[in-house]
């Protein structure tokens, strides 16, 4: 399959995990930089692949063998982005570029032993999970937003979901990373704002940063 069509399902199948749930084809087009009309062709010729369902102005929906699809180029992905961390100590950002462009070039055999090397891991560095082998996500999401928490509460970091550079610049700076702790001291639900303890240092959070931060209680 080409790249373009291994990109596209990939966007549905991410899309239609985030909490929006918006996957018509013109937040696909946005997600992946085309036009709405190259995305409602690309959507038509992978309908007849039996990739996806195509219904006009509704959303996407991938078939069986889509979503096998799908799974099979974000565990690639995931797996790049956990090999470079870890040899590289790259940053969040830099990991996710570089893994773009390998998730493509990888075959079954590259992943499974990359995989193996690093010991099977069940999430990437940002805290996404990683299918096995099967395409099969074999652990289960109990985290909640940041901008959902309670306060006078720890919370234990367990994903950030973007692939922005100045989000994870920010993230580094501050000591926001996957597995590390913090403390909710307020909730500001009129303005949309979270401040929090991190590293003996308060932090006030906007809505654009508490929604991307995904946490578990912790004791």
């Amino acid at each position: 399959m080409s790249i373009a069509i291994e990109n596209f399902v990939k966007a549905i199948y991410k899309n239609g995990k985030r909490d929006n749930n918006d996957t018509k084809p013109g937040n696909i087009a946005k997600k992946l930089g085309i036009s709405n009309a190259a995305a409602t062709d690309m959507a038509q010729k992978l309908a007849s692949k039996d990739l996806l369902h195509y219904e006009k102005y509704q959303a996407l929906k991938l078939t069986d063998k889509g979503n096998k699809m799908a799974l099979n180029v974000v565990r690639k992905h995931r797996l790049w982005e956990s090999l470079l961390f870890k040899l590289f100590d790259m940053s969040l950002h830099d990991i996710h570029r570089e893994a773009e462009l390998l998730e493509h070039q990888t075959s079954d055999l590259l992943a499974n032993k990359i995989s193996e090397y690093l010991g099977n891991p069940k999430f990437d560095p940002h805290g996404d999970p990683i299918p096995n082998a099967n395409g099969e996500i074999t652990t289960t999401d109990t985290s909640i937003a940041l901008s959902q928490t309670s306060e006078g509460k720890k919370y234990m970091i367990s994903r950030l979901m973007s692939d922005d550079k100045e989000f994870f610049e920010f993230c580094a700076q501050h000591g926001l990373k996957f597995g590390n702790t913090l403390f909710v001291s307020k909730q500001f639900n009129k303005n949309k704002m979270t401040q929090i303890l991190i590293n003996n240092n308060t932090i006030l959070l906007n809505e654009d940063f508490t929604s991307i931060i995904y946490v578990n209680e912790s004791n």
